[in-house]
């Protein structure tokens, strides 16, 4: 019987052996990528035990997976990968008496943190990646993060597991071996009764020490601690299936005190004078990864972020400005104390976005981790980074240095050159040395993330031969058949072997796009994505859209690592054979809403609304497309001809009979959606009448500025048009439009219809030259199109007078602040509520809107999230739960509960629309409601 048979056969979970689930797990957050032979969910411990059994009458490994954001390969494998995340994803039980939670390896550490905060409770570990990181995966990597200073790495919080072997052993593991099978039992005491005077003496005493087995953790003095000495095993022992672990207090009231330094030297060797004053965070940045950020912050050219908790605010104000006042006496050249919620959230946003924000280096160069959290004791820290730059130098190589300076423990991203056989030597002889200049400061090749692909190769320079060999006699006693994540900590692979980047093509592919912030390659735009998986995050956070398809099916095929891993792939072509004909990465990028979330939100700022626009270019190109492309990727020439036939009173009657489900049937329309009502007079009809009576260009005396008519204002919200042509000519603007039709090419853009689109761009862009050689701005009301001015059109058109309509082109808000400073708008003193567009918060920027809406007397907040229609998406058939899924995460429920007199304000059409089509609410740009207090 073959293994998939077998499998499907024992296991009552999910059992894919297909190209696309195989892709999704190759890799995980590191430099490295293993192609396993399936994928197992297993729905409970049952079900795992099955899988093992299988597994090993086949001789074939297994690798368990949590969230797949471990930074050294230790969650890829050949075998089978079992993944968690799925099924074993819940919290059994919570005991606020005695402050212990009972967890599946799949949950999620954020959904933990969630269920146990009505408690007053914690769990203290908190990765960067809290939001998508699993407890499994956290168990098996002994992960640490921020608050680890004030309440320990994951060892310290564990109180038993339960796990299997490979063998099919059932085992909970605590304190002491009693209950073990005899075997292990015995093999356990006789291991350590061997070596008392090694296990004592070897392990460097710094508190954050991961590498290697906890070995001295079964030393009689410290209780014979087998949880303990599981933890941080990286899947190589056994499969956790169950957890209890500690909770911890949480503090009523935080202060975050930033602390700035000369550089990041000063502010390490600061750290550990700060330890005594009881912080909970003492975490470290660099220049470099802050450099977008240092108007948040206060004077230097690194930062401490130190983070104390209380019971009141007036508490944690004055523990923290003490604190300010101790580290400006020690050598900190500024400080700032943030007390607001909302302020801290940012300030820690950055922290958390660093691992991704570092693969990107100041001049735009790739940088890679690798050497991504080694640690030495924090006294050491100053002298120890000097000597990582100098190494650096030396290698003529850079990074941005960052990390938890309160424990020695470093997080770097460097700029190898893993594609070139040269490089990977550089990159290889650079690991060795760097592994001695660790343990030369005592420290750890690992402070938090593991071994893994990494640096288990290198563990006998921290620990020598012979601990290196109980090592692999302790992998023996639990695993002797070597079916548990080989290849990592006990008999290792090479550390330059298992690359991701070995498979992708050597030369750049022909593509549509120009990709300048990848050199124009594709492949490495796709490179961008390292695997830190913001995109998966479990809760909604203000302000943000990544990623609104995850969010709504919680599929990892459905969020941006996920589609790029699948691209990834379909470049190497080992797993995804057919190329830009993938059915693979059709599906999966078929539910992405282009709504360019991830082209912000994503801390290295993959884009993958232009990555699918690119595809479905090539998938298609000579073959018929799917209707939806043909009725919706070329509205805008369907609509110009209802409207200079003036057919739209006769259509719009047409939409209310039996001939709409007809023709949306034809054209691949959703038959939950209403064709929205054409209007009867388009704008660019409205504004020929309007300059007939003197408006237009002859009212106002101050700069004149180019209204750009787009499909979706001129022929189905005109009145949004009319509505910003009184409120620009109150302003004293003089309002112009162009001579002739434009379009910026968005629908063609969206289905993939790239020639198409660049046509449409250029004879866009021959009627704008004019008013660009005059300087004149063009002001867009449709977010979606003006982005595309902004972005696509000079992405796909390149050089020449494509860069300069993209730099002339301004938001309404941006055109009146910039060129009517001193206008004051009406007054309306009302509450608003609605949603940021997705492409005005992506590529735009809402400042400008802010600011109006201020000035205006409107307030309240808008909503992040997407609100599910996204231009084609939701009209096209198979999108409408998903659609209406996204527009109830975020948007309704903010409309739903919104005061009585409250406004509802969506600059997008697809956000009006959809607040019409699922809530029955009319909502309005912000040119119309300025208009109507004029």
């Amino acid at each position: 019987m073959t293994l998939l048979r077998a499998l499907e056969e024992a296991v009552r979970g999910e059992v894919a052996f297909d190209a696309g689930s195989r892709a999704l797990t190759t890799m995980d957050a590191s430099n490295y990528r293993r192609v396993p032979l399936g994928v197992v969910a297993p729905r409970d411990a049952d079900d795992v035990a099955a899988a093992l059994a299988v597994c090993r009458e086949h001789g074939v490994p297994v690798v368990p997976r949590g969230g797949g954001t471990s930074i050294a390969g230790n969650a890829t494998g050949t075998g089978v990968v079992l993944d968690f995340i799925r099924y074993m994803n819940r919290v059994e039980a919570i005991d606020p008496a005695a402050r212990t939670a009972v967890v599946q390896p799949g949950v999620v550490l954020d959904d933990l943190r969630r269920q146990a905060a009505p408690h007053g409770l914690t769990f203290g570990p908190d990765p960067s990646t809290h939001s998508r990181c699993t407890l499994g995966g956290m168990i098996g990597n002994n992960s640490c993060g921020a608050h680890s200073v004030a309440w320990g790495t994951t060892a310290d919080n564990v109180r038993t597991l339960d796990v299997q072997t490979y063998g099919g052993q059932r085992l909970r593991l605590a304190q002491g071996t009693d209950g073990l099978p005899a075997g292990l039992r015995d093999g356990i005491g006789e291991l350590t009764a061997a070596h008392l005077a090694l296990l004592r003496t070897g392990f460097p005493d710094l508190p954050r020490r991961i590498s290697g087995y906890a070995l001295d953790q079964l030393l009689p003095e410290k209780g014979v601690a087998l949880a303990r000495a599981f933890t941080g095993s990286e899947g190589t022992l056994g499969v956790l299936t169950s957890a209890t672990v500690r909770l911890v207090p949480v503090p009523a009231v935080r202060a975050l005190a930033v602390l700035g330094y000369p550089d990041e030297s000063a502010a390490a060797e600061a750290a550990p004078g700060l330890l005594p004053l009881h912080p909970l965070t003492v975490e470290g940045m660099s220049a470099e990864v802050a450099a977008g950020a240092a108007a948040m912050l206060p004077g230097g050219g690194a930062w401490l972020f130190v983070e104390v908790g209380g019971d009141s605010t007036a508490e944690v104000r004055s523990v923290a400005d003490g604190l300010c006042r101790t580290a400006l006496r020690d050598g900190a050249v500024d400080s700032a104390v943030v007390t607001e919620p909302g302020g801290q959230r940012t300030l820690w946003r950055l922290r958390e976005d660093a691992a991704g924000l570092a693969t990107r280096l100041p001049d735009g160069s790739e940088a890679w981790p690798g050497w991504e959290d080694c640690a030495v004791p924090p006294v050491r820290l100053g002298a120890y980074l000097r000597d990582f730059r100098a190494l650096l130098a030396q290698h003529e190589l850079r990074g941005a240095p960052y990390g938890h300076f309160g424990e020695g423990c470093i997080h770097v991203r460097i700029d190898f050159d893993l594609l070139s056989e040269a490089g990977v030597a550089r990159f290889r002889r650079f690991s060795e040395d760097l592994a001695r200049l660790v343990v030369a400061h005592g420290g750890s090749l690992s402070g938090e993330h593991g071994d893994g692909l990494a640096r288990s190769e290198l563990l006998p320079v921290m620990y020598g031969d012979e601990l290196v060999r109980l090592f692999r006699r302790f992998k023996d006693l639990w695993d002797p058949a070597g079916g548990m994540n080989p290849g990592v900590l006990a008999r290792p692979a090479r550390l330059d072997e298992n690359l991701r980047f070995e498979a992708l093509p050597k030369r750049p592919v022909d593509v549509e796009f120009g990709y300048p912030h990848d050199g124009g390659d594709f492949s490495a735009a796709v490179r961008r994505c390292v695997g830190v998986a913001k995109c998966r995050g479990t809760e909604a956070v203000s302000g943000a859209v990544m990623c609104p398809s995850f969010r709504a099916t919680g599929e990892e095929q459905h969020s941006t690592r996920g589609r790029a891993r699948l691209l990834h792939e379909m470049l190497a072509g080992e797993v995804v054979t057919d190329g830009w004909r993938s059915p693979e990465v059709r599906e999966a990028l078929d539910l992405c809403l282009s709504c360019k979330g991830c082209r912000s939100d994503c801390p290295v700022g993959v884009d993958m609304a232009t990555y699918k626009a690119e595809f479905l270019h090539h998938h298609y190109a000579g073959r018929p497309r799917p209707a939806a492309h043909y009725s919706m990727g070329w509205l805008p020439v369907w609509l110009r001809a209802t409207a200079a036939l003036r057919v739209a009173p006769l259509l719009n009657a047409a939409a209310g009979t039996p001939l709409s489900a007809v023709a949306r049937r034809i054209g691949g329309i959703a038959p939950e959606r209403d064709i929205p009502q054409l209007a009867r007079e388009p704008f660019t009809r409205w504004w020929r009448e309007h300059r007939r009576r003197g408006g237009g260009g002859s009212r106002g005396q101050g700069h004149t500025v180019v209204l750009f008519p787009d499909t979706f204002t001129n022929y189905l919200n005109p009145q949004t048009g009319s509505a910003a042509v009184r409120v620009l000519e109150a302003a004293g603007l003089r309002v112009v439009l162009p001579p002739e039709p434009v379009c910026c090419g968005l629908t063609w853009v969206s289905t993939g219809q790239l020639d198409r689109a660049r046509t449409v761009m250029r004879r866009t862009l021959d009627t704008l030259r004019p008013a660009l050689d005059a300087g004149l701005p063009i002001v867009g009301l449709e977010p979606s199109c003006t982005a595309t001015l902004r972005t696509d059109l000079p992405e796909l058109l390149g050089s020449g007078d494509a860069p300069r309509l993209a730099a002339s082109t301004r938001t309404f808000a941006q055109a009146l602040e910039e060129y009517a400073p001193d206008w004051t708008p009406p007054r309306l003193d009302r509450p608003v509520v609605g949603q940021t567009h997705c492409h005005q918060h992506a590529v735009l920027g809402d400042a400008a809107e802010r600011r109006l809406r201020g000035k205006a007397g409107l307030t309240g907040e808008l909503s992040g999230g997407c609100c599910g229609l996204a231009g084609n998406f939701g009209f096209e058939r198979g999108h409408y739960e998903v659609s209406a899924a996204c527009a109830n995460e975020q948007l309704l429920p903010s409309v739903r509960n919104a005061p009585d007199d409250a406004l509802v304000l969506a600059d997008g059409f697809s956000c009006r629309t959809q607040l019409a089509q699922l809530a029955g609410v009319r909502a309005q740009h912000l040119a119309e409601i300025l208009a109507s207090g004029l």
